[in-house]
Protein backbone atom coordinates (compact mmCIF):
# COMPACT_ATOMS: atom_id res chain seq x y z
CA UNK A 1 0.00 0.00 0.00
CA UNK A 2 2.46 2.57 1.18
CA UNK A 3 4.95 1.38 -2.21
CA UNK A 4 1.64 2.22 -4.52
CA UNK A 5 1.34 5.20 -2.71
CA UNK A 6 5.00 6.65 -3.07
CA UNK A 7 4.55 5.45 -6.82
CA UNK A 8 1.06 7.58 -7.70
CA UNK A 9 3.14 10.64 -5.74
CA UNK A 10 6.00 9.95 -7.69
CA UNK A 11 3.70 9.91 -11.06
CA UNK A 12 2.27 13.02 -9.77
CA UNK A 13 5.06 15.40 -9.21
CA UNK A 14 6.39 14.28 -12.52
CA UNK A 15 3.35 15.28 -14.36
CA UNK A 16 3.27 18.32 -12.52
CA UNK A 17 6.83 19.40 -13.41
CA UNK A 18 6.19 17.96 -17.06
CA UNK A 19 2.96 19.68 -17.74
CA UNK A 20 5.01 22.80 -16.11
CA UNK A 21 7.63 22.27 -18.84
CA UNK A 22 5.70 21.80 -21.73
CA UNK A 23 3.30 25.22 -20.78
CA UNK A 24 6.56 27.30 -20.50
CA UNK A 25 7.91 29.32 -22.95
CA UNK A 26 11.20 26.94 -22.58
CA UNK A 27 10.02 24.34 -24.34
CA UNK A 28 8.08 26.38 -27.37
CA UNK A 29 11.00 28.76 -28.54
CA UNK A 30 12.86 28.91 -31.34
CA UNK A 31 15.74 30.85 -32.96
CA UNK A 32 13.17 33.50 -34.47
CA UNK A 33 11.73 34.33 -31.01
CA UNK A 34 15.28 34.91 -29.72
CA UNK A 35 16.49 37.36 -32.57
CA UNK A 36 13.49 39.32 -32.62
CA UNK A 37 13.79 39.85 -28.83
CA UNK A 38 17.40 41.09 -29.60
CA UNK A 39 15.75 42.94 -32.10
CA UNK A 40 13.24 44.56 -29.52
CA UNK A 41 16.10 44.97 -27.29
CA UNK A 42 17.56 47.54 -29.78
CA UNK A 43 14.71 49.29 -30.60
CA UNK A 44 14.09 50.31 -26.82
CA UNK A 45 17.21 51.00 -26.81
CA UNK A 46 17.20 53.78 -29.27
CA UNK A 47 13.73 54.94 -27.76
CA UNK A 48 15.34 55.53 -24.18
CA UNK A 49 18.53 56.32 -24.65
CA UNK A 50 19.31 57.91 -28.22
CA UNK A 51 15.49 59.58 -27.64
CA UNK A 52 14.79 58.50 -31.40
CA UNK A 53 10.68 58.79 -32.05
CA UNK A 54 10.32 56.94 -28.35
CA UNK A 55 6.70 57.86 -28.13
CA UNK A 56 5.71 55.49 -30.72
CA UNK A 57 9.26 53.17 -30.94
CA UNK A 58 9.18 52.27 -27.39
CA UNK A 59 5.97 50.87 -26.99
CA UNK A 60 5.83 49.25 -30.90
CA UNK A 61 9.82 47.33 -29.21
CA UNK A 62 7.73 46.22 -26.05
CA UNK A 63 4.93 44.71 -28.11
CA UNK A 64 7.38 43.17 -30.31
CA UNK A 65 9.08 41.76 -27.25
CA UNK A 66 6.29 40.74 -25.49
CA UNK A 67 4.77 38.62 -28.65
CA UNK A 68 8.01 36.58 -29.13
CA UNK A 69 8.44 35.47 -25.76
CA UNK A 70 7.85 31.59 -26.27
CA UNK A 71 4.63 31.22 -25.80
CA UNK A 72 3.35 34.08 -25.11
CA UNK A 73 1.63 34.36 -28.03
CA UNK A 74 -1.54 31.96 -27.31
CA UNK A 75 -1.61 34.00 -24.08
CA UNK A 76 -1.61 37.55 -26.05
CA UNK A 77 -3.00 36.81 -29.27
CA UNK A 78 -5.26 34.02 -29.63
CA UNK A 79 -5.66 31.10 -27.87
CA UNK A 80 -6.96 27.34 -29.94
CA UNK A 81 -6.77 29.84 -33.46
CA UNK A 82 -8.61 28.49 -36.32
CA UNK A 83 -10.70 26.22 -33.44
CA UNK A 84 -14.46 26.62 -32.44
CA UNK A 85 -12.53 27.42 -29.00
CA UNK A 86 -10.68 30.58 -30.23
CA UNK A 87 -9.77 33.07 -27.89
CA UNK A 88 -9.01 36.87 -28.33
CA UNK A 89 -6.06 37.87 -26.09
CA UNK A 90 -5.40 41.30 -24.87
CA UNK A 91 -3.12 42.44 -28.02
CA UNK A 92 -5.98 40.64 -30.54
CA UNK A 93 -8.65 42.80 -28.94
CA UNK A 94 -5.90 46.21 -29.03
CA UNK A 95 -5.23 45.15 -32.62
CA UNK A 96 -8.91 45.37 -33.96
CA UNK A 97 -7.93 49.60 -33.77
CA UNK A 98 -5.57 48.79 -36.10
CA UNK A 99 -7.12 46.30 -38.22
CA UNK A 100 -10.19 48.57 -38.61
CA UNK A 101 -8.26 51.67 -39.72
CA UNK A 102 -9.31 53.47 -36.57
CA UNK A 103 -6.32 54.03 -35.02
CA UNK A 104 -4.58 56.39 -37.72
CA UNK A 105 -7.36 58.56 -38.09
CA UNK A 106 -7.71 59.54 -34.38
CA UNK A 107 -3.53 60.21 -34.41
CA UNK A 108 -4.62 62.93 -37.55
CA UNK A 109 -7.18 64.10 -35.08
CA UNK A 110 -4.36 64.83 -32.79
CA UNK A 111 -1.98 66.51 -35.19
CA UNK A 112 -4.68 68.75 -36.75
CA UNK A 113 -5.67 69.92 -32.96
CA UNK A 114 -1.44 70.49 -32.39
CA UNK A 115 -0.85 72.28 -36.01
CA UNK A 116 -0.95 75.83 -36.89
CA UNK A 117 -1.23 75.79 -40.00
CA UNK A 118 -0.92 79.67 -40.63
CA UNK A 119 2.93 79.71 -42.17
CA UNK A 120 1.37 77.55 -45.03
CA UNK A 121 -1.53 79.95 -45.55
CA UNK A 122 0.72 82.90 -45.23
CA UNK A 123 2.86 81.23 -47.73
CA UNK A 124 0.71 79.00 -49.79
CA UNK A 125 3.41 78.39 -52.65
CA UNK A 126 4.72 76.03 -49.86
CA UNK A 127 2.22 73.49 -50.56
CA UNK A 128 4.47 72.89 -54.15
CA UNK A 129 7.45 72.32 -52.04
CA UNK A 130 4.83 69.67 -50.24
CA UNK A 131 3.98 68.29 -52.82
CA UNK A 132 7.24 67.49 -54.79
CA UNK A 133 8.44 65.84 -51.38
CA UNK A 134 5.94 63.14 -52.54
CA UNK A 135 8.66 62.37 -54.96
CA UNK A 136 10.31 59.75 -53.08
CA UNK A 137 6.89 57.72 -52.71
CA UNK A 138 6.35 57.40 -56.10
CA UNK A 139 9.81 57.05 -57.19
CA UNK A 140 10.22 53.75 -54.54
CA UNK A 141 6.99 52.59 -55.69
CA UNK A 142 8.38 52.45 -58.87
CA UNK A 143 11.18 50.59 -57.54
CA UNK A 144 9.29 48.01 -55.17
CA UNK A 145 7.55 47.01 -58.54
CA UNK A 146 11.05 46.73 -60.43
CA UNK A 147 11.79 44.22 -57.27
CA UNK A 148 8.75 42.05 -57.53
CA UNK A 149 6.58 43.34 -54.91
CA UNK A 150 3.25 43.27 -56.22
CA UNK A 151 1.18 47.08 -56.92
CA UNK A 152 -0.83 46.95 -53.49
CA UNK A 153 2.66 45.79 -51.65
CA UNK A 154 4.76 48.39 -53.71
CA UNK A 155 2.14 51.46 -52.68
CA UNK A 156 2.66 50.39 -48.90
CA UNK A 157 6.16 50.61 -49.13
CA UNK A 158 6.19 53.44 -51.22
CA UNK A 159 4.33 55.64 -48.52
CA UNK A 160 7.20 55.34 -46.36
CA UNK A 161 8.44 58.61 -48.49
CA UNK A 162 5.93 60.63 -46.81
CA UNK A 163 7.76 60.64 -43.46
CA UNK A 164 4.36 59.91 -41.72
CA UNK A 165 4.38 57.03 -39.42
CA UNK A 166 0.31 57.05 -39.09
CA UNK A 167 0.06 57.21 -42.86
CA UNK A 168 2.20 54.95 -43.76
CA UNK A 169 -0.03 52.18 -41.12
CA UNK A 170 -3.19 53.53 -42.45
CA UNK A 171 -2.67 52.97 -46.49
CA UNK A 172 -0.65 49.57 -45.00
CA UNK A 173 -3.51 47.75 -43.75
CA UNK A 174 -5.83 48.95 -46.40
CA UNK A 175 -4.09 47.59 -49.15
CA UNK A 176 -3.23 44.67 -46.42
CA UNK A 177 -6.02 42.38 -48.25
CA UNK A 178 -5.01 43.14 -51.97
CA UNK A 179 -1.76 41.87 -51.19
CA UNK A 180 -0.24 38.58 -50.16
CA UNK A 181 2.86 40.33 -47.70
CA UNK A 182 2.58 40.58 -44.35
CA UNK A 183 4.38 44.28 -44.42
CA UNK A 184 2.93 46.34 -41.72
CA UNK A 185 5.39 45.89 -38.78
CA UNK A 186 8.30 46.07 -41.20
CA UNK A 187 6.92 49.45 -42.74
CA UNK A 188 6.42 50.68 -39.75
CA UNK A 189 9.31 50.03 -37.88
CA UNK A 190 11.04 51.58 -41.02
CA UNK A 191 8.99 54.63 -41.46
CA UNK A 192 9.38 55.29 -37.24
CA UNK A 193 13.48 55.02 -37.28
CA UNK A 194 13.80 56.52 -40.48
CA UNK A 195 11.80 59.79 -39.10
CA UNK A 196 14.13 59.73 -35.92
CA UNK A 197 17.35 59.61 -38.35
CA UNK A 198 16.23 62.74 -40.55
CA UNK A 199 18.53 65.04 -38.68
CA UNK A 200 21.44 62.44 -39.97
CA UNK A 201 19.95 61.30 -43.12
CA UNK A 202 19.12 65.32 -44.54
CA UNK A 203 21.90 67.01 -43.37
CA UNK A 204 23.98 66.26 -46.10
CA UNK A 205 21.27 65.71 -48.97
CA UNK A 206 20.80 69.65 -47.93
CA UNK A 207 24.39 70.74 -48.24
CA UNK A 208 24.76 68.70 -51.33
CA UNK A 209 21.80 70.18 -53.69
CA UNK A 210 22.55 73.97 -52.18
CA UNK A 211 25.38 76.20 -52.04
CA UNK A 212 26.29 78.57 -49.60
CA UNK A 213 25.62 81.04 -50.94
CA UNK A 214 21.43 79.91 -51.15
CA UNK A 215 21.49 78.54 -47.39
CA UNK A 216 22.82 82.11 -46.37
CA UNK A 217 19.54 83.85 -48.27
CA UNK A 218 17.45 85.60 -45.50
CA UNK A 219 13.64 85.36 -45.91
CA UNK A 220 10.91 88.19 -44.87
CA UNK A 221 8.71 88.03 -42.11
CA UNK A 222 6.13 86.19 -43.24
CA UNK A 223 2.48 88.05 -42.79
CA UNK A 224 0.19 87.52 -39.82
CA UNK A 225 -2.83 85.19 -40.92
CA UNK A 226 -6.17 86.11 -39.68
CA UNK A 227 -8.22 84.01 -37.62
CA UNK A 228 -11.03 83.99 -40.09
CA UNK A 229 -8.21 82.53 -42.40
CA UNK A 230 -7.62 80.03 -40.20
CA UNK A 231 -10.72 78.85 -39.72
CA UNK A 232 -12.02 78.64 -43.40
CA UNK A 233 -8.56 76.93 -44.36
CA UNK A 234 -9.48 73.54 -42.98
CA UNK A 235 -13.05 73.73 -44.20
CA UNK A 236 -11.89 74.58 -48.23
CA UNK A 237 -9.08 72.28 -48.00
CA UNK A 238 -11.48 69.24 -46.70
CA UNK A 239 -14.14 70.38 -49.36
CA UNK A 240 -11.81 70.65 -51.86
CA UNK A 241 -9.87 67.25 -51.27
CA UNK A 242 -13.02 65.37 -50.83
CA UNK A 243 -14.29 66.03 -54.11
CA UNK A 244 -11.22 65.27 -55.93
CA UNK A 245 -10.10 62.39 -53.92
CA UNK A 246 -12.73 60.97 -51.35
CA UNK A 247 -9.89 58.14 -50.06
CA UNK A 248 -7.92 60.50 -48.59
CA UNK A 249 -11.25 61.57 -46.23
CA UNK A 250 -10.29 59.33 -43.12
CA UNK A 251 -6.95 60.87 -42.61
CA UNK A 252 -7.20 64.32 -43.91
CA UNK A 253 -11.09 64.84 -42.52
CA UNK A 254 -9.88 63.94 -39.55
CA UNK A 255 -6.70 66.43 -39.79
CA UNK A 256 -8.65 69.49 -40.27
CA UNK A 257 -11.46 68.89 -37.86
CA UNK A 258 -8.63 68.77 -35.62
CA UNK A 259 -6.88 72.15 -37.02
CA UNK A 260 -10.94 73.96 -36.82
CA UNK A 261 -11.34 72.56 -33.25
CA UNK A 262 -7.75 74.57 -32.80
CA UNK A 263 -8.31 77.64 -34.75
CA UNK A 264 -12.19 77.76 -34.04
CA UNK A 265 -11.44 78.58 -30.32
CA UNK A 266 -15.42 77.51 -29.19
CA UNK A 267 -14.17 73.71 -27.99
CA UNK A 268 -11.41 74.22 -26.10
CA UNK A 269 -12.25 71.38 -24.11
CA UNK A 270 -12.15 69.12 -27.26
CA UNK A 271 -9.20 70.43 -28.73
CA UNK A 272 -7.20 70.04 -25.37
CA UNK A 273 -8.54 66.41 -25.51
CA UNK A 274 -7.20 65.43 -28.97
CA UNK A 275 -4.22 66.94 -28.34
CA UNK A 276 -3.78 64.97 -24.59
CA UNK A 277 -5.65 62.67 -23.10
CA UNK A 278 -6.84 60.92 -26.92
CA UNK A 279 -3.56 61.39 -28.29
CA UNK A 280 -1.59 59.63 -25.58
CA UNK A 281 -4.17 56.74 -25.66
CA UNK A 282 -4.11 55.87 -29.06
CA UNK A 283 -0.17 56.70 -29.39
CA UNK A 284 0.11 53.85 -27.27
CA UNK A 285 -2.67 51.46 -28.64
CA UNK A 286 -1.63 52.05 -31.79
CA UNK A 287 2.18 51.30 -31.28
CA UNK A 288 2.07 48.13 -29.14
CA UNK A 289 -0.71 46.89 -31.68
CA UNK A 290 2.37 47.35 -34.43
CA UNK A 291 4.83 45.62 -32.55
CA UNK A 292 3.04 42.47 -31.62
CA UNK A 293 2.93 41.60 -35.38
CA UNK A 294 6.34 41.96 -35.73
CA UNK A 295 6.63 37.79 -35.53
CA UNK A 296 10.09 35.97 -36.43
CA UNK A 297 7.83 33.96 -38.74
CA UNK A 298 7.28 37.21 -40.69
CA UNK A 299 9.78 39.39 -39.82
CA UNK A 300 12.81 37.53 -40.48
CA UNK A 301 12.90 37.59 -44.28
CA UNK A 302 14.97 38.69 -46.84
CA UNK A 303 11.76 41.03 -48.21
CA UNK A 304 12.53 43.04 -44.74
CA UNK A 305 16.22 44.33 -45.87
CA UNK A 306 14.38 45.30 -49.40
CA UNK A 307 11.60 47.57 -47.31
CA UNK A 308 14.38 49.32 -45.41
CA UNK A 309 16.47 49.80 -48.11
CA UNK A 310 13.35 51.32 -50.30
CA UNK A 311 12.33 53.31 -47.35
CA UNK A 312 15.62 54.86 -47.02
CA UNK A 313 15.75 55.51 -50.34
CA UNK A 314 12.19 56.93 -50.33
CA UNK A 315 13.32 59.72 -47.13
CA UNK A 316 16.63 60.43 -49.57
CA UNK A 317 14.33 61.44 -52.75
CA UNK A 318 11.57 63.28 -50.88
CA UNK A 319 14.09 65.39 -49.33
CA UNK A 320 15.57 65.53 -52.77
CA UNK A 321 12.03 66.65 -54.28
CA UNK A 322 11.51 69.52 -51.81
CA UNK A 323 15.03 71.02 -51.81
CA UNK A 324 14.80 70.79 -56.05
CA UNK A 325 11.23 72.89 -56.19
CA UNK A 326 12.44 74.95 -53.54
CA UNK A 327 15.61 75.90 -55.83
CA UNK A 328 13.14 76.50 -59.03
CA UNK A 329 11.20 78.89 -56.58
CA UNK A 330 14.35 80.64 -55.71
CA UNK A 331 15.21 81.05 -59.07
CA UNK A 332 11.63 81.75 -60.43
CA UNK A 333 11.41 84.65 -57.69
CA UNK A 334 14.63 85.98 -58.37
CA UNK A 335 16.38 84.64 -55.32
CA UNK A 336 14.17 85.51 -52.49
CA UNK A 337 13.50 82.24 -51.26
CA UNK A 338 16.25 80.13 -49.28
CA UNK A 339 16.08 76.34 -50.72
CA UNK A 340 17.06 74.65 -46.92
CA UNK A 341 13.16 74.83 -46.99
CA UNK A 342 12.90 72.58 -49.24
CA UNK A 343 13.55 69.64 -47.00
CA UNK A 344 10.95 70.14 -44.55
CA UNK A 345 9.06 69.57 -47.19
CA UNK A 346 8.45 66.14 -45.76
CA UNK A 347 5.68 65.22 -43.21
CA UNK A 348 7.92 64.95 -39.62
CA UNK A 349 6.65 68.17 -37.77
CA UNK A 350 8.77 69.76 -36.62
CA UNK A 351 11.86 68.28 -36.88
CA UNK A 352 12.36 68.41 -40.57
CA UNK A 353 11.86 72.43 -40.52
CA UNK A 354 14.27 72.27 -37.01
CA UNK A 355 16.66 70.81 -39.26
CA UNK A 356 16.01 73.99 -42.02
CA UNK A 357 16.63 76.28 -39.21
CA UNK A 358 19.77 74.52 -38.14
CA UNK A 359 21.48 74.32 -41.30
CA UNK A 360 20.69 77.98 -42.09
CA UNK A 361 22.18 78.96 -39.16
CA UNK A 362 25.05 77.09 -39.47
CA UNK A 363 25.59 79.12 -42.91
CA UNK A 364 24.68 82.35 -41.29
CA UNK A 365 23.67 82.49 -37.81
CA UNK A 366 21.36 85.48 -37.79
CA UNK A 367 19.00 83.73 -40.14
CA UNK A 368 15.63 82.12 -38.84
CA UNK A 369 13.71 79.87 -41.40
CA UNK A 370 12.04 77.98 -39.05
CA UNK A 371 8.45 79.82 -39.45
CA UNK A 372 9.12 79.35 -43.33
CA UNK A 373 10.18 75.90 -43.14
CA UNK A 374 6.67 75.00 -41.17
CA UNK A 375 4.94 76.05 -44.31
CA UNK A 376 6.22 73.27 -46.43
CA UNK A 377 6.65 70.84 -43.42
CA UNK A 378 2.70 71.14 -42.82
CA UNK A 379 1.80 71.18 -46.63
CA UNK A 380 3.85 67.78 -46.01
CA UNK A 381 1.32 66.25 -43.76
CA UNK A 382 -1.34 67.31 -46.37
CA UNK A 383 0.24 66.18 -49.03
CA UNK A 384 1.58 62.95 -47.39
CA UNK A 385 -2.50 62.05 -46.51
CA UNK A 386 -3.46 63.24 -50.05
CA UNK A 387 -0.82 60.53 -51.54
CA UNK A 388 -1.65 57.59 -49.93
CA UNK A 389 -5.55 58.49 -50.59
CA UNK A 390 -4.60 58.92 -54.43
CA UNK A 391 -2.33 55.19 -53.78
CA UNK A 392 -5.72 53.66 -52.10
CA UNK A 393 -7.86 54.81 -54.88
CA UNK A 394 -5.80 53.26 -57.48
CA UNK A 395 -4.92 49.87 -55.81
CA UNK A 396 -7.58 49.55 -52.86
CA UNK A 397 -10.27 47.58 -54.93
Amino acid sequence: MLSSLLVNIGETIINIFTNLWESSGLSKGDWQNYVMLLVSFVLMYLAIVKKFEPLLLLPIAFGMFLINIPGAKDVLWIKNEGTSEEEWGLLRYLYFGVDKVIYPPLIFLGIGAMTDFGPLIANPKSMLIGAAAQLGVFLTFIGAILLGFDAAAAASIGIIGGADGPTAIYLTVALSKFTDHDLLSTIAIAAYSYMALIPIIQRPLMKLCTTKKERAIKMKQLREVTKVEKIIFPILVTLVVGLLLPDAMPLLGMLMLGNLMRESGVVERLSSQAQNGLMNTITIFLGISVGCKALGTTFLQLETLYIIGLGLVAFCFGTIGGLLMAKLMNKLSGGKINPLIGSAGVSAVPMAARISEDVGRESDPSNHLLMHAMGPNVAGVIGSAVAAGFLLACFGG
